[in-house]
This record gives C-alpha cells, structure tokens and sequence, in this order.
C-alpha cells in the first residue's frame, strides 16, 4: 500500500492540476502561443516525448500499455496509432477530460482507455510497458521507489520514467520558486541525484531482475528532465 506521504503529495497534485493550473496547463498542451519560459517548457516536453516513444518499438500491435499520469494525452495517442492498447491514467479529472476530448476518434489499429485514478490501481491489470512521463517528479525518493517496486511486479519488459536530475541550475530554480506563494505554484520539485537513483533500484529486492538501461537528458530553459529505461 502507497506511504501517506504518496497520498498526501498525489492530493496536492491533483488539486493543482484540477483548480491552479488547469487553464494554463490546457494552454501549455495546445499549439496556443505561450510565452518565452512556457515556450521552453512546451518544447523539452515534446522532446521529451519523441524520446521515450523512440525507446519502444515501431509496431505495438498487440501491446498492451500503462501511460502513468497521461496529463492530456499526447503520450498515449501517439503510442495507439502505433497499434498499443493504451491504459491512459491521471488523478486530474480536468485533465483527463480535456485529453478525452482531444483524442482523434480514428487511432488506426490501437486504442486509449482514458481514467480517472491512481496509477498504482492493481486493478488496471498487468501491462507489456509501462510509461511515467514526468509524472513521478514531485514525489520524493523514497515514495519513487516505491511506485516503481508496486509497478514491476505488473509490467513484463520495460517501465521508462522521468526524474528531476539534481543539478545546480535546477538547485536554483528549485530555491527560488519557493519564494512564490503556495497557491501560485505547483507542487515542488523532488529533485533526485542519477547516482542515488541507481543505488536505490540496485539495492530493492522487488527489482530484482530490473535493469537500468538507457537514459537521456533533457534541458530547455526551465524545462529539464531525465529519462530512465529499465528493462526486465
């Protein structure tokens, strides 16, 4: 069962998500115009991506996929139209609405399943892949690790995930968006050292047979974010 610091930070989220952001967030997501730092953002998000859709094959027919905080969709449209049978998951009821409704009705051999939830729900069932697309970076290490050992018992080849990377200009960034009134940010970043990360994954006994493979790092502007791929 998730610690109740996973609940309380996943309340916060959601809550962020639903009610402060929810129109700038529709925003961010569109091809609406943004300014020069949500520009940035947008662009390492779509990067971002690009990256983890090339870290899965070309053809998902058959495939049965867990996008793990699926925001507004674009993750999860993009892997049905590759042929994957998409479980699309966010605890954002305006989120996952929006993305509902911007979901193309014709996703050729694949399909999306849109929900309002946990993405730790056992009963969403077992899946070939698992993907959290910057949805774990507020969480703190050790709520981290535990969504991944609650995942692994379920995914059969690969969960592919982003960190916020403990860097100095992220230190920075992460100091002093601390100035700003809670009600006028989101939840803050749990920045997270890449070496850290691997000695945790190493030293869990519900990963075993888990192997970290390819990472990435992405920097644009106030947007920077790490992928891990692990594979069984």
């Amino acid at each position: 069962m998730p610690a109740a610091t996973y609940q309380k930070r996943r309340g916060e989220i959601e809550t962020y998500f639903d009610r402060t952001a929810a129109e700038a967030w529709k925003r961010l997501t569109s091809d609406a115009p943004v300014g020069r730092i949500r520009a940035t953002v947008r662009a390492g998000r779509d990067t971002m991506r690009a990256t983890l859709l090339s870290w899965l094959p070309d053809d998902l027919t058959g495939i049965r996929l867990l996008d793990a905080g699926c925001g507004t969709g674009a993750f999860a449209v993009e892997a049905a139209r590759r042929g994957a049978d998409v479980v699309a998951i966010d605890v954002a009821r305006n989120l996952v609405d929006l993305a509902r409704e911007r979901a193309p009705r014709d996703l050729g051999r694949g399909r999306v399943s849109f929900r309002v939830g946990d993405m730790l729900d056992p009963a969403l069932g077992r899946f070939d892949h698992v993907v959290g697309m910057d949805s774990l970076i507020h969480y703190t290490a050790d709520d981290y690790l535990r969504v991944l050992e609650s995942l692994a018992p379920r995914t059969g080849r690969s969960i592919l995930f982003t960190f916020a990377p403990r860097t100095a200009p992220l230190a920075v960034m992460h100091a002093v968006g601390r100035l700003f009134p809670r009600g006028d940010r989101s939840p803050s970043l749990q920045p997270l050292a890449e070496s850290e990360l691997r000695r945790r994954l190493a030293a869990s006994r519900l990963l075993a047979g888990w192997s970290p493979a390819r990472t990435h790092r992405v920097k644009s502007g106030f947007y920077t974010s790490q992928a891990l791929e692990l594979l069984r």
